[in-house]
């Protein structure tokens, strides 16, 4: 049972909110007194879910941030709003992430997996790092939560060709970024030691969503095959739940989750020489977003 003090109700900023794991961890939250934010592309799914934790809600006020995460300029705009209107964030939750069956590059110009699953959740994290500092420094402490997979384990980098413009892969590109979720989530937890902001990562299991069900090819026998061995939504929120909430995991920093559970990780997420090079390539690559200074069209 999630628990919150209502006196001093906790910010939380969950990605990918409107369906499967997302969901069940806004509205568990929600009922237990956290205000909830989160993010949403489409936006009558968006206020359809607002609405609804509206109903879960108690003494709190529930906000829905609408944009595409494959958009870079989207994902600061967002970090902006939360960062300007909740000057204090207790916990954010990189939810959301995508399968695509083929090779797609977003209007800024990354291979879709890449930007959807990795640059968003980085550019979103560091951008609201000022906010999650304020809620460590208040005397509590703050969380960051990163849904990666299993998926992580059948992966290697593709140090040469991250974004595969030749090769491409859908599953390929999948497993490396569920990697690179682990990877900078490590990078981060080093970053943040001593702060009293944490940051973990963990795999939430096979989930019976509707996840993965729109590709073809082989990954769509996969989803189909994977669903016969899956657990519901509500039991794979669990260790999303328990990272963002629990006191057993005060101050546990940079571990890897399974049913709610520290675990084996592919052994390159510990390589602090890989960590800090996808760090600092990711930061090349998004720095006109991550510069304070850059004024993007709207």
């Amino acid at each position: 049972m999630v628990t919150v003090d209502s006196a001093s109700p906790k910010v939380v900023l969950i990605t990918g909110a409107t369906g499967g794991i997302g969901k069940v961890t806004a509205l568990e939250l929600a009922s237990a007194g956290y205000q909830v934010l989160f993010t949403s592309r489409d936006a009558s799914k968006g206020h359809a879910v607002l609405k609804e934790l509206q109903t879960y809600s108690q003494q709190t006020v529930p906000e829905v941030y609408l944009g595409d995460l494959l958009n870079m300029g989207d994902v600061r705009r967002i970090a902006l709003e939360v960062a300007a209107r909740h000057p204090k964030l207790d916990v954010l939750i990189n939810n959301a992430g995508g399968v695509f069956g083929e090779r797609g590059v977003t209007m800024d110009g990354f291979e879709s997996t890449f930007a959807f699953n990795h640059l968003s959740p980085f550019l979103l994290t560091t951008l609201l790092l000022p906010n999650l500092n304020t809620a460590a420094d208040a005397g509590g402490q703050a969380r960051v939560v990163n849904v990666s997979s299993s998926a992580n384990q059948f992966s290697r980098m593709r140090w040469n060709d991250l974004q595969f413009s030749t090769g491409y892969s859908g599953f390929s590109a999948y497993n490396q970024s569920k990697l690179m979720n682990v990877l900078f989530s490590n990078a981060l937890a080093r970053r943040l030691q001593g702060s009293g902001v944490t940051s973990n990562s963990l795999h939430p299991g096979i989930i019976n969503t509707g996840f993965g069900k729109t590709v073809g090819g082989p990954l769509r026998a996969l989803y189909w095959l994977s669903n016969l061995f899956a657990i519901s939504v509500q039991q794979g929120a669990q260790t999303s739940l328990y990272l963002a909430t629990s006191p057993e995991v005060d101050g546990v920093s940079g571990q890897y989750f399974v049913k709610q559970k520290p675990a084996q990780a592919n052994p390159l997420a510990t390589d602090q020489q890989a960590q800090e090079r996808l760090w600092a390539l990711s930061e090349e690559l998004l720095s006109k977003w991550l510069d304070p200074a850059t004024v993007l069209p709207v």
